[in-house]
């Protein structure tokens, strides 16, 4: 059977005091699932293991529920393998290597979103900023960083199409996540 490498990305944890999940916990609550080599990277709900299952979405279910039944409150959880999170990676539309890791952010969805979500957004106002649209996921240019971005405020208040969980990480997130699931 093959092990395979995932990180689970939950969404909206440990933010202003709200739905807070101490990351011991979610290593234990990940190890009671039955998975190995488990991991917390930061306290913004970032956590890496090993698995038998191959099926994200129901390692993302398992997750969630155990979440649920412990804490007594929801959390979107999206897991993603090694070869997605270093394609992500390699796949950035923006030169990562020369950019401050602040000034680069990647929102995860759980599938994909379709470019005519954006086509009413005048992209020529924000520039310097930028977004491209990559394999369920959007990249995120904005210089100055994410809490003076205007675009970042404008996406986010146009959200994901309903029903589609989106996450967000800035690149030291990004590079150590495809780091920590390395097989």
């Amino acid at each position: 059977m093959t092990t395979n490498a995932y990180a689970a990305l939950l969404r909206g944890i440990n933010v202003g005091g709200h739905k807070k999940v101490p990351m011991a916990t979610l290593r234990a609550l990940l190890t009671e699932l039955g998975h190995g080599d488990v991991r917390t990277y930061l306290q913004s709900g970032n956590a890496v293991f090993t698995s038998d299952l191959a099926d994200e979405s129901v390692l993302e279910e398992q997750l969630r529920r155990a979440i649920a039944a412990h804490f007594g409150f929801d959390v979107d959880v999206l897991v993603r393998d090694h070869a997605y999170l270093r394609a992500i990676a390699e796949d950035c539309p923006f030169p990562a290597a020369s950019l401050e890791a602040k000034q680069l952010h990647v929102t995860y969805f759980s599938e994909p979103v379709a470019a005519s979500r954006f086509d009413a957004l005048d992209a020529a106002s924000f520039l310097p900023e930028e977004f491209r649209l990559g394999d369920r996921a959007l990249y995120l240019y904005a210089p100055g960083g994410l809490g003076r971005s205007k675009l970042a405020e404008v996406l986010a208040r146009s959200g994901p199409p309903k029903g589609v969980i989106a996450t967000s990480r800035n690149w030291n997130t990004v590079v150590k996540l495809v780091e920590l699931t390395q097989p």
